[in-house]
């Protein structure tokens, strides 16, 4: 595993910085709002359920902002590799030239305008992270997607029961329409602490539908064994089994614990071989 420098890991644009930025507040403004005044209401405080949810999103906050650092941290470029064009006529015939990096690149590797580099196996550039998923990455934006929609329905579902059941008299008026579909302008108007819930609510609510539909999205291309540039094709689909161990690795049973659990990927980005039944049929 190679790590990028700090200068490839800032967001090079404003959309970027942006919903990293978002990201990088709404988390822990959530996990500290679930804690500190969320949970106290709901349960005692050393109680075994207060315990238990103490406990299930101290995991959560950590495998979510340990993956999306992961993924923006490990290199997945063609420079961590050191590229030999291969000898053999057909498999030559695959790769193909970068015209931005004056390079021949591997099958599967495109470049990004964005991240100026082309990347191992590239998927897509993620605004959340401020970089390319590829090969050596997908782990860990796969794994920050299923911590970030796990998290953010825990979270909705107490929100929900804190807002609508135990503050019942507080926010159930007219007011609290403007405050769920206009919440920044609400917080603006009148700020108070009870508009700044309700703000954090809107985002939980919003995180939860965004990533579930993300994962929808990725779930279909990793079953396929492709990435989103080949989606609806199986070019390289080698069995469900043989797909996840693609992305997750070999150890794959163990990488939902935590991204520091090393699991080796079966294949190294780079000499990619297409199913036999997607080669040209010789007459």
């Amino acid at each position: 595993m190679i790590l990028r420098s700090w200068d490839r890991v800032k967001p090079r644009s404003l959309s970027d910085f942006a919903a990293f930025l978002l990201v990088a507040v709404f988390v822990p403004v959530t996990y500290i709002f679930q804690i500190v005044i969320v949970l106290p209401e709901l349960f005692v405080i050393g109680g075994v359920c207060y315990t238990v949810l103490w406990v299930v999103s101290v995991f959560l906050i950590f495998n979510l902002t340990s993956n999306m650092l992961a993924c923006m941290l490990v290199d997945t470029s063609i420079r961590m590799e050191l590229l030999k064009p291969p000898v053999e006529p057909g498999k030559l015939a695959r790769w193909h030239m970068c015209h931005d990096c004056q390079t021949l690149v591997p099958p599967r590797s495109w470049h990004c305008e964005v991240c100026n580099v082309c990347v191992l196996k590239r998927d897509h550039h993620c605004r959340f992270t401020c970089c390319c998923i590829g090969h050596h990455n997908y782990r860990y934006f796969f794994f920050y997607l299923v911590y970030m929609i796990i998290g953010s329905f825990v979270a909705a579902i107490t929100q929900s029961i804190y807002l609508w059941h135990l503050h019942l008299d507080i926010y159930w008026r007219w007011s609290t329409l403007f405050n769920v579909f206009a919440p920044m302008v609400s917080v603006m108007l009148y700020p108070s602490w009870e508009s700044f819930y309700v703000v954090i609510y809107d985002l939980t609510l919003l995180a939860f539908g965004i990533s579930s539909l993300l994962l929808i999205f990725h779930w279909s291309i990793i079953r396929n064994g492709s990435v989103t540039i080949e989606r609806g094709t199986r070019k390289y689909d080698r069995g469900l089994r043989g797909n996840l161990e693609m992305v997750l690795g070999k150890r794959m049973h163990l990488t939902w614990l935590s991204p520091f659990v090393r699991s080796d990927l079966p294949h190294d980005g780079v000499n990619w071989e297409p199913n036999a039944a997607a080669l040209p049929k010789e007459d």
